[in-house]
């Protein structure tokens, strides 16, 4: 099985076909898709000029959609050894439990509820963003947009993550992304209602 590196050494190389090129980055988003696979893939498509079922796609626009996916990936992945960091030093002095982690994984990192409605601006970005929320205390707001607009959906989610307390949050009416409650102060679940 390969991994992310292996995969986007792929995409990069110019003696593979354009058909192979395009299936390794899908494949890399297997190891790390941020907004969930089929919204990543979405987002890479809209911003870079491919068209989703397009086979043959320009070289250069899939390099350009895998170094977007590679700042996002490098922004994670020093955010958790930060955090692993952390962990170990507050562990030492005695606090077992944290008061919560974010739990998103190469999976979702920030789920979208809607595929086709994700957060504006470049990966990395967003990413940034969160982990500026993530690093301060929880608030009123999407940590991602900062829209307060935040509902719960009408029907309870169907899908791989149902039940998965990390996702139960409201979605956000401005970026789409599930915001899970640790991350939310005070706001009413739908219990209350």
């Amino acid at each position: 099985m390969a991994g992310f590196r292996s995969l986007a050494y792929q995409v990069r190389d110019a003696r593979n076909d354009r058909a192979l090129r395009r299936h390794s980055l899908r494949r890399c988003l297997e190891r790390f898709a941020p907004y969930g696979h089929r919204a990543t893939w979405w987002h890479l498509c809209d911003r870079h000029g491919i068209a989703p079922e397009d086979r043959g796609a320009d070289p250069l626009r899939l390099v350009a959609a895998l170094e977007e996916l590679e700042d996002a990936r490098t922004v994670w992945l020093e955010y958790e050894r930060q955090f692993a960091e952390r962990r170990r030093r507050e562990k030492h002095h005695g606090l077992r439990r944290p008061e919560w982690a974010w739990s998103g994984s190469g999976d979702a990192v920030v789920r979208c509820a809607d595929p086709g409605v994700r957060p504006e601006g470049a990966l990395g970005e967003v990413l940034r963003r969160l982990v500026r929320a993530l690093e301060s205390e929880p608030g009123t707001a999407c940590p991602v947009c900062g829209d307060t607009e935040l509902g719960w959906p009408a029907v309870a989610p169907v899908g791989p993550w149902e039940g998965a307390l990390a996702w139960d949050g409201p979605v956000c009416a401005g970026c789409g992304i599930v915001v899970p409650r640790p991350a939310l102060a005070d706001f009413p679940s739908t219990d209350a209602a």
